[in-house]
């Protein structure tokens, strides 16, 4: 869907995405911050918009579902997509590199739409580990050192097989690891499971992050 529309010559935006654009009262006050930004980013840019492309099945999240059925029942014109292949496509070279870890997120991000040259990364031994989904708030990322390890769902697209549970729950035993989520999502069962599992630390943020949660994530690394 993304190459037949790039062959057309479209520019691409990130709806999950906070940009600060006014907030909807569409959703319930208490829901996932990512699928209100979805929500909030569509109405704002809605005249400029063509296409919004949307995977909603277990590579993505049933939030998005709901949001791609209520974005039609708006008006929008929704393309859906369903890719729950779990073989894994690619090898893991941003998520054991030594990039910083929010330029990691960013590329792997990215790379959905972009193509990068990014095969000369070496691998580095993980001092730390990062479980989860992109955050809302990019700059818990900037916390952790270099050498910070992905796993969860972006490990998973970055391997080309978002819809596969097997790696999304695998980690480096004995690897220091933060396990996030964004409130209000499903997989806050999986994040607060494996962090019991590993010794590793739960962590859920709505929005953005407090300096509470802040300092308990410098505080992990600090004592690990």
């Amino acid at each position: 869907m993304i190459k037949k529309y790039k062959e057309q010559g479209f520019e691409f935006v990130d709806l999950d995405i906070d940009f600060g654009h006014p907030r909807t009262d569409i959703l319930p006050e208490s829901y996932c911050k990512i699928v209100k930004n979805i929500i909030d980013n569509s109405l704002y840019l809605k005249n400029e918009l063509h296409t919004i492309l949307a995977p909603i099945g277990k590579d993505k999240c049933d939030s998005g579902w709901f949001a791609s059925a209520v974005l039609k029942d708006l008006g929008f014109n929704v393309e859906t997509s369903i890719y729950e292949d779990l073989a894994i496509k690619n090898g893991l070279v941003l998520s054991v590199s030594g990039l910083p870890l929010r330029k990691k997120f960013e590329l792997i991000t990215d790379d959905i739409v972009k193509e990068h040259n990014i095969l000369d990364l070496k691998r580095t031994n993980p001092r730390f580990g990062f479980w989860g989904v992109p955050p809302n708030d990019l700059s818990i990322l900037e916390l952790f050192p270099d050498d910070t390890h992905v796993y969860g769902w972006t490990r998973c697209v970055e391997a080309g097989c978002p819809a596969n549970l097997e790696l999304e729950m695998y980690v480096d035993e004995n690897v220091p690891t933060v396990f996030y989520a964004q409130s209000f999502c499903s997989k806050t069962q999986i994040a607060k499971y494996l962090a019991d599992k590993y010794n590793g630390l739960y962590i859920d943020v709505d929005d953005y992050a407090t300096k509470s949660t802040l300092a308990k994530i410098e505080a992990f690394i600090k004592l690990r």
